[in-house]
């Protein structure tokens, strides 16, 4: 699967704050091509089965906003969406007993790709593991044979301030992590809990990884870092683990299929540290499903807030998950108070990655660019001089500037 997950914004970053893609702006170099700011005529038409699983929280307010969004770019693009609505997490666990029911599996499968907003709370916190609602999701990418997890990393132009780090750092950041799915210390055996005849308990888990799933991982890096800035960085610990000593062996025997690519190598700790001391010194990470869970939200904070961005796990075969990264949120659920950013371009990464809709992908990718110039923010990235505005009000901001104000990429 060739891919490119790379953003250029130095074109906007030398725009005035309140430029906007408006028709006497009729065109401008943007780094992924040029931008004909006029509404195409829709192709033939196309359908998709969309899974949706709005989750717990704010997962359904985000969910419903970037449902909107891909209805309105597919009525423009000639794409039929067929949605249906599936249970997830604590929301399954509170009607089904269960935090993935068979037959939210079953329909998932069936689909071209699953859009997911959130899951998880304070309410469900002292379940046992089988009854977590994070125990669905692992179930659902097992069920579904995901292996990647691409997390784009991206400082936008508008949002600078908006990091804890100086602006001279985090200005240009525009990074991946890719993170191995399916092995691990997440799924290793043997694991769990035993006593001794003192009486001491001790708690256990298994990092175990295979060359096959090291080696698709890592093919599947290099094939983005050849389509990004041809720049890999593998993450391991290789001088303690064994797993990872395997690891490093692997991706050095695969980098001499990819001699495009410059391949360097870091431990994890150097690496966490590198991430908030020059973060633009990366472009593609790979690594595994424990060190990208923890580098992936060190780098989404490095861009100021997670609510601004997206995520994909993708299978060989069969449909991806596309989701935010972000959490539940049920201190603020129900209020208009969420960030429906990154479920807006999680669905446009739905569209590009799951279903190679590239350019009703960059529709909204653009608009999405536009509302920010144009200001508009909710509560976590509002500052002095912007417009504070709740969670739908972002999405009919999204799709107002569809048509005239964003066109088709040519």
């Amino acid at each position: 699967m060739a891919v490119s997950l790379q953003f250029n914004f130095k074109a906007l970053r030398s725009l005035p704050q309140d430029f906007h893609l408006s028709p006497r702006n009729r065109s401008f170099k943007f780094g992924l091509g040029l931008v004909k700011c006029s509404a195409a005529s829709p192709t033939s038409k196309r359908s998709y089965s969309i899974t949706l699983l709005p989750g717990d929280g704010i997962g359904p307010e985000v969910t419903t906003v970037a449902k909107n969004v891909l209805d309105f770019t597919g009525s423009l693009e000639g794409i039929k969406f067929n949605f249906r609505e599936m249970l997830l997490g604590g929301a399954a666990l509170d009607e089904t007993g269960v935090p993935l029911p068979d037959e939210t599996l079953s329909v998932a499968k069936q689909s071209d790709a699953i859009l997911l907003g959130a899951i998880g709370g304070y309410k469900w916190d002292k379940n046992e593991k089988r009854l977590k609602p994070e125990t669905g999701l692992l179930q659902l990418r097992e069920g579904l044979k995901v292996y990647a997890n691409l997390r784009p990393a991206i400082v936008f132009p508008q949002l600078m301030d908006a990091s804890t780090l100086k602006r001279e750092i985090v200005d240009g950041v525009d990074l991946v992590v890719v993170r191995e799915l399916t092995g691990g210390i997440y799924f290793g055996k043997p694991r769990g809990f035993s006593t001794d005849e003192n009486g001491e308990e001790s708690g256990f888990n298994t990092e175990i990884y295979t060359t096959h799933q090291i080696d698709c991982i890592t093919r599947f890096a290099f094939e983005i870092a050849q389509k990004r800035r041809g720049k890999l960085c593998s993450v391991d610990k290789a001088n303690v683990l064994e797993a990872s000593m395997l690891w490093r062996r692997r991706v050095l025997a695969i980098a001499e299929e990819y001699p495009d690519v410059e391949l360097s190598h870091m431990y994890v700790d150097n690496a966490s540290m590198q991430l908030v001391r020059y973060p633009k010194q990366f472009d593609t990470i790979v690594t595994n499903n424990i060190f990208g869970d923890i580098l992936s939200d060190e780098a989404a904070m490095i861009t100021g807030s997670i609510g601004m961005l997206p995520s994909a796990s993708l299978a060989d075969l069969g449909p991806g998950i596309f989701e935010p990264i972000h959490g539940s949120a049920p201190d603020i659920a129900g209020q208009d108070k969420a960030n429906p950013f990154a479920t807006v371009l999680s669905a446009a990464m739905l569209l590009k990655y799951g279903l190679g809709e590239e350019k009703a992908a960059e529709r909204i990718d653009y608009a999405v660019l536009d509302t920010l110039n144009r200001g508009f923010r909710t509560a976590d990235i509002y500052s002095a001089g912007t417009k504070l505005v709740g969670c739908k009000q972002i999405g009919e901001e999204i799709m107002g500037l569809f048509g005239s104000a964003v066109g088709a990429v040519t």
